[in-house]
């Protein structure tokens, strides 16, 4: 069943893309706040499994406000591009760019992550944090992945993950079932975006699942890796 932010008959692309509009003002402080401020650890371990690649060119997926593509300029690529749906967000993330004086490395474009406007074999490596269980067409955004990276390119994705332990699966699923709704609303003033936030992951094919579409794909030498208690998971694939 295809799971959505809102109830009305809009197709789940355009509802996100509404969806991510309307918080991205409060986007970037309910991340930190919900999280804890794991969510800075997360990347990094993210980024960090590009480091011995040393990717030249670099397309993060789903940038949303940016906070990836900053974090790439530590691999010391020529050129890192984000793209997202939402333009409101990318507004927050060009001003965060020009802040640290990155808009000569960083280029944030609008797009649709599963139809992408670049030609086979452009990037070294694509990332890709919290987005693709957002996707309209898991499948179609996977592919697109895998045919604009170079062969031999990795994509990484980190995406949240369902813990299986007690007693943390017990808290995790009262936080994101009750709490992580109730804070977003009242943060961001957006009924849906948080009810949303537990539904998606829930409904996500997480693990194995995830592995075995994207082999399906196409993709070879994957790696699921859980962290913190299984909260996400840090998903390794090649071309």
């Amino acid at each position: 069943m295809e799971v959505k932010p809102y109830s009305d008959s809009a197709g789940k692309k355009e509802q996100v893309e509404r969806m991510f509009d309307s918080i991205s003002g409060r986007y970037d402080f309910l991340n930190r706040s919900l999280s804890l401020g794991i969510d800075v650890y997360w990347r990094k371990k993210m980024v960090a499994k590009l480091k011995q690649d040393k990717p030249e060119s670099i397309l993060d997926i789903a940038t949303g406000t940016a906070d990836v593509a900053i974090s790439l300029r530590k691999l010391g690529p020529q050129k890192i591009v984000g793209l997202d749906l939402s333009e409101k967000m990318l507004e927050v993330g060009r001003a965060k760019v020009g802040k640290r004086n990155l808009s000569g490395l960083i280029q944030l474009v609008k797009g649709d992550s599963e139809q992408l406007p670049y030609p086979d074999n452009s990037f070294d490596a694509v990332t890709v944090a919290f987005g693709v269980r957002n996707f309209e067409n898991l499948k179609q955004g996977l592919a697109e992945m895998r045919r604009v990276v170079k062969p031999g390119g990795k994509v990484v994705i980190l995406e949240f993950s369902r813990p299986r332990i007690f007693p943390v699966k017990q808290v995790y699923d009262f936080y994101f079932r009750y709490f992580c709704p109730w804070w977003g609303k009242l943060v961001s003033k957006d009924n849906a975006a948080y009810t949303y936030l537990y539904d998606s992951v829930n409904a996500f094919p997480e693990g194995d699942d995830f592995m075995k579409i994207a082999k399906e794909v196409g993709y070879s030498h994957g790696k699921a890796e859980r962290l913190t208690f299984g909260i996400v998971s840090l998903y390794t694939v090649s071309k």
